[in-house]
């Protein structure tokens, strides 16, 4: 199952420290979403980054930087939703409904979906699913190794993620809540181990 880290949206001290080091304790890709930001911020955050990092990163904003600075991939949503021209990463898609997962997941090389939890990083932001509905999903063949599960994932869930079929888990809230706890790394080699 493949552990996903997204950034957070807006731009954290310490990051560039982070995301290199999320990636040595076994992190399979992570996610670079800042919607806010223009392109020469997001180029100085990749600048700061060692370059080994870049086949293990993917962008959702300024699409282009993928091509440029031979990222992993480039995640589609509703903000970037054109695939830049002579692209030939990854392609990966956020979807909310598992009628969504249908139909873009034979589009793309992977689909998030979410929420699956109630969210650790955005308040109100609700689970949308039943687990009954998820695991009908998974029966049918609509959730599977192609998608990832999005939205309250952490350590106290990710073994039903696991149950229910889903590829992988995508975290966001719960992994950069604890940066600067004592036991970060245990936490995320406990998470990768499962």
């Amino acid at each position: 199952m493949k552990i996903i880290v997204i950034t957070t949206p807006n731009f954290i001290k310490g990051e560039e420290s982070v995301i290199p080091h999320l990636l040595q304790l076994g992190v399979d890709l992570v996610h670079i979403r800042k919607p806010s930001a223009t392109r020469e911020q997001l180029a100085l955050l990749l600048d700061s980054l060692p370059k080994w990092c870049y086949d293990r990163l993917v962008v959702h904003d300024c699409l282009a930087l993928a091509n440029e600075y031979h990222l992993r991939g480039i995640h589609l949503n509703r903000r970037n939703h054109v695939i830049p021209d002579n692209f030939k990463g990854s392609v990966s898609m956020s979807c909310h409904s598992l009628e969504e997962v249908d139909i873009k997941k034979d589009m793309a090389d992977y689909v998030f979906l979410s929420p699956i939890f109630n969210s650790i990083s955005k308040s109100g932001y609700n689970s949308a699913f039943s687990k009954e509905e998820l695991h009908n999903a998974m029966k049918q063949g609509t959730i599977d190794n192609k998608v990832i599960a999005l939205g309250g994932v952490s350590a106290a869930n990710i073994d039903t993620v696991k149950d229910l079929g889903f590829g992988g888990a995508a975290l966001l809230g719960d992994i950069w809540d604890r940066t600067e706890s004592s036991d970060f790394d245990e936490y995320i080699k406990s998470l990768i181990e499962r």
